[in-house]
Formats: structure tokens, C-alpha cells, sequence
């Protein structure tokens, strides 16, 4: 695991921006991507670079469950407002949420993630360590899955929405065990109120407790923090 300290989220953008193009020119063509405001300036820098991402296949981490697609606080819209309506893909995987059966949906996004292994994947994290939307007491083994909203997912997402009670209780994620396929994974993280989440997914054990810990376990796992997110580790 690395560990790169930043100096804000403008220059954590940028590093993990040069990371996927160096990727790209190794060959990388299936690049895993995350939502909310962590990645947003590495996206911000995918635009307004001259990469050509055509010929490139993504894979989203998540979507909640019961929103339309075109709902402006669905994933599906959040990826296309940010970034692939300015950069499209030759095709872009985001989990159905509105499927009428999420077990076979999981399913189905099991496969396709099969069929294209992710070379880069990007993440944000919780404040209690979730990666994707696998909470703490997830089976640092699964696949995609249906998952119950912790209170603390749903008091930090509920900015996001007009009325507290139209923030969805459940969403379909890639498990732990599939993030971990990424040949490459590069976890991002800002501000104090990530500190903790940071010390014990870098410095704590391995533990269900805090999913991000797994990446401990990864060959390659790139943990880009700023002062403020790095601010309790120890070493």
C-alpha cells in the first residue's frame, strides 16, 4: 500500500489523474469508478484533458436502489453530468438500481465485471470506512449485493436531497470481493472528518469492521490523502 499526502483535493485530482493516464498508455482499457465529490476533480481533469476514452469500458461501484435513471440524484446521472457526457466511453456499466429483481441484476453486473476486468479502480470512503456502499460488518469477500443504508451513509447523503425521507435505504453495490480484482486500485480521501477512517483503514487491522482496511491485502493499492484526511496516522 502507498500512501500519497497532498496538499488539497485540486493536487489529489491531479495525481490520480496521472496515474490512469500512465495506465492507459500501459494498456489499461477498463477503468472502475466511484461517485460523489472525492473524484469529482479527477474527472474535472479527465475533461479537460486531450485523453481519448472511446475506445475504454467503465465499471460504476454503485447505485441506489428505486431511482429512475434519469433522476438527478441517481448515479446513472451523477456519471453522465461529470463526466461522460463530455468524455464518453465505448461503454459505460453503471449497477441497475430499478431492476425489478436486484438479486438477478447483482448477478448480471457479476458477470459483466467477469467480462471486463477492471485495470484501475477508483474509490472515495466513508467516514466509518465504507468502500462502495459496503458497510462496516460486510463480507470482505462478496460480490455485488444488495445493501441496507447504515444511518450515518444516509445522514451524509441526505444533503443531496430535498426531504431526509426521499434518501434511498438500500443500494446495489460491487462487493469487496470484486473491488479487490482491480489490478490497480487508487483510494482518495479529503478533509478531517476522514482521519479516522484513513488511520484505521492504513494503520488498524484487517477487519470487517472497516472495509477499506482489506486494501492492506491489495498488491497495489494507492491511498492519496490530504494533510487534513492523513492528519492521524501515526507514521
Amino acid at each position: 500500500m502507498q500512501v500519497k499526502i497532498v496538499k488539497d483535493k485540486t493536487e489529489g485530482g491531479q495525481v490520480a489523474f496521472d496515474l490512469i493516464k500512465k495506465g492507459i498508455e500501459n494498456g489499461a482499457k477498463v477503468l472502475g469508478l466511484a461517485t460523489g465529490s472525492t473524484p469529482i476533480p479527477l474527472y474535472q481533469d479527465m475533461i479537460a484533458s486531450d485523453l481519448d476514452f472511446s475506445n475504454l469500458v467503465s465499471v460504476n461501484l454503485d447505485e441506489y436502489v428505486g431511482l429512475p435513471e434519469d433522476n438527478e440524484q441517481s448515479y446513472h446521472q451523477f456519471m453522465k453530468d461529470n463526466l461522460f457526457n463530455k468524455k464518453p466511453f465505448a461503454h459505460s456499466y453503471v449497477p441497475n438500481g430499478n431492476a425489478a429483481d436486484i438479486d438477478e441484476a447483482a448477478k448480471e453486473y457479476d458477470q459483466i465485471i467477469a467480462d471486463n476486468p477492471i485495470d484501475i479502480q477508483i474509490l472515495g470512503i466513508g467516514r466509518n470506512g465504507h468502500i462502495g456502499f459496503n458497510e462496516p460488518g460486510s463480507d470482505l469477500n462478496s460480490t455485488t449485493h444488495k445493501v441496507k443504508l447504515t444511518e450515518s451513509t444516509i445522514e451524509a447523503n441526505k444533503r443531496f436531497f430535498d426531504d431526509e425521507k426521499d434518501v434511498p435505504r438500500y443500494a446495489i453495490s460491487m462487493g469487496i470481493g470484486s473491488i479487490m480484482k482491480g489490478k490497480q486500485i487508487i483510494l482518495m480521501a479529503y478533509g478531517e472528518d476522514k482521519a479516522d477512517a484513513i488511520k484505521a483503514t492504513i494503520e488498524g487491522p484487517v477487519t470487517d469492521h472497516v472495509p477499506a482496511s482489506v486494501l492492506q491485502n491489495h498488491k497495489d493499492a494507492i491511498i492519496i490523502v490530504d494533510e487534513a484526511a492523513a492528519s492521524k496516522l501515526s507514521k
